[in-house]
């Protein structure tokens, strides 16, 4: 099945979207990439929501890419006498490990960490933001605040302390046990929350072992300053919007998008544009036209994906909000803009043989009536590179490995499909226009250009062009059964 739009859609699993023809409908109305949240079911529902999305992906015979998320480090304070409390602005208010009922005056934080990094003047924002509160006097086990933006604080509501990098561990107990056990599940993505530094992605790194790409979700104002590092460290990133635009002012959060895209582009690493896209469309079979317009400028930046949450995991209309989605974006991709805006946003690369065979290949594809880019790919990595020129005709990336097919399905215009080993370069050609037919994109009297790297089978290798016809006679005669 192939998509008639180049930037991905992923689509979270949950309550609402758990049965096989929910997520087969899913998978029907658009969704690329399917997203487990492991702050939400248990490890029996996460392997039940995973094997049915290989069973579809075994009977529709198409790679399914499976991008599971940790929880991160979860920051809540403790609970309340009558279950919640009013504070007020000009009020103090008082956090301290007392595990105590709280009231109107004080409530415990059982994060004896937090209390060890603030300073006087550091911001504490409760229930996404909706309180804040300056800290005018802290020690080891207290901070005594002025309530500035005041509301209802209610039982184990969360905490962000946007001023301080924590002295947190990048995983908690919780998250380990999770990335084990999703690792040898088989998941193709691992989303690593409220990442603070490079050295968070590299502590999971070691723990995973190879068996999944490491996507970072920034979300931290820390995370933005250490961005550059972050990503060089990550395999792909996540702009999580929901809680960078509570750590950081709502309106500090596009412009850090659009370079976050722009550099993760550069970078040849796919990015995800996340939280509250269709939020309107959990209750309605409609979204508003904010939102639509909010989904457009993520994909006229260049984003390989954008991401639904709630709207598919829980809400009243999961197949309805990833056709609405898939909609927009083959809209937007039709626009004359768009291709403008790509084209202008793409910088040169030319640093190694493979980066000048990719340009040449997007070059030549655009000059001439070629119909798809084919490359094969051991590792990914020249499917990646060719994704960040942005071509303006289909990638079809040709591997014969599961995991990596499955990987590269994240990424922006790659159509993943499944070949079989190849030692000699005109037998690659073959398997690459008889795909190339296969999934419609092209027909025998059309050409399309061939990448690969000869030794094959070696990942990086990419060194080797070819414009081939689409019409197997005419490769190389009667070698071709």
């Amino acid at each position: 099945m192939r998509r008639h739009r180049n930037v991905k859609i992923v689509a979270t699993l949950g309550p609402a979207s758990s049965e096989y023809d929910t997520i087969r409908a899913l998978f029907e109305a658009g969704a690329d990439v399917f997203r487990l949240n492991m702050s939400h079911g248990d490890h029996d529902d996460i392997r039940s929501r995973h094997n049915i999305i290989r069973d579809i992906e075994r009977d529709t015979g198409r790679p399914m890419c499976i991008l599971a998320d940790l929880q991160g480090p979860k920051l809540r304070c403790g609970v309340f006498d009558t279950g919640s409390a009013e504070i007020e602005a000009g009020t103090s208010f008082r956090f301290d490990l007392d595990d105590t009922p709280g009231d109107a005056t004080r409530v415990q934080l059982p994060h004896k960490e937090i209390f060890e990094a603030l300073e006087p003047g550091a911001t504490l924002l409760v229930n996404d933001g909706k309180l804040r509160l300056r800290v005018d006097e802290c020690g080891g086990d207290f901070a005594q605040c002025t309530v500035q933006a005041g509301g209802t604080i209610s039982n184990h509501k969360g905490v962000n302390v946007p001023d301080v990098v924590l002295p947190l561990a990048a995983l908690s107990e919780k998250d380990r046990k999770d990335l084990e056990f999703v690792c040898e599940l088989g998941v193709d993505w691992l989303a690593l929350s409220f990442v603070q530094r490079a050295a968070d992605v590299e502590e999971a790194r070691e723990l995973v072992r190879g068996r999944a790409a490491i996507m970072s979700k920034i979300e931290k104002p820390a995370a933005v300053e250490a961005f550059d590092e972050i990503l060089e460290a990550s395999d792909g990133i996540m702009v999580a919007r929901g809680d960078l635009g509570v750590e950081l002012p709502v309106q500090a959060v596009p412009p850090i998008q659009k370079r976050m895209t722009r550099k993760c582009r550069a970078a040849a690493k796919p990015v995800i544009v996340a939280t509250q896209m269709l939020e309107s469309m959990i209750d309605s079979p409609m979204p508003t036209r904010a939102e639509v317009s909010d989904v457009a400028t993520a994909i006229y930046e260049g984003t390989d994906a954008i991401m639904l949450s709630a709207e598919s995991a829980a809400g009243s209309y999961p197949v309805q909000a990833v056709k609405m989605m898939n909609d927009v974006a083959e809209q937007v991709e039709d626009d004359r803009t768009y291709r403008e805006i790509i084209e202008a946003s793409r910088s040169s690369h030319l640093s190694t043989t493979a980066d000048g065979i990719v340009a040449a290949a997007r070059e030549i594809a655009e000059t001439t009536n070629i119909k798809a880019i084919c490359c094969f790919s051991h590792s990914g990595s020249t499917a990646l590179k060719i994704s960040r020129e942005r071509p303006r005709v289909p990638i079809i990336a040709l591997t014969p490995i599961v995991e990596t097919s499955r990987r590269m399905v994240l990424s922006w215009g790659c159509h993943s499909v499944m070949t079989q080993t190849v030692e000699r370069f005109k037998f690659a050609v073959v398997s690459a226009v008889r795909a190339a037919k296969a999934a419609g994109f092209a027909v025998p009297e059309d050409q399309v250009v061939v990448m690969a790297g000869i030794p094959f089978n070696q990942p990086g290798s990419t060194n080797i062009l070819r414009v081939a016809p689409c019409d197997e006679r005419l490769i190389f005669g009667a070698e071709v059964d």
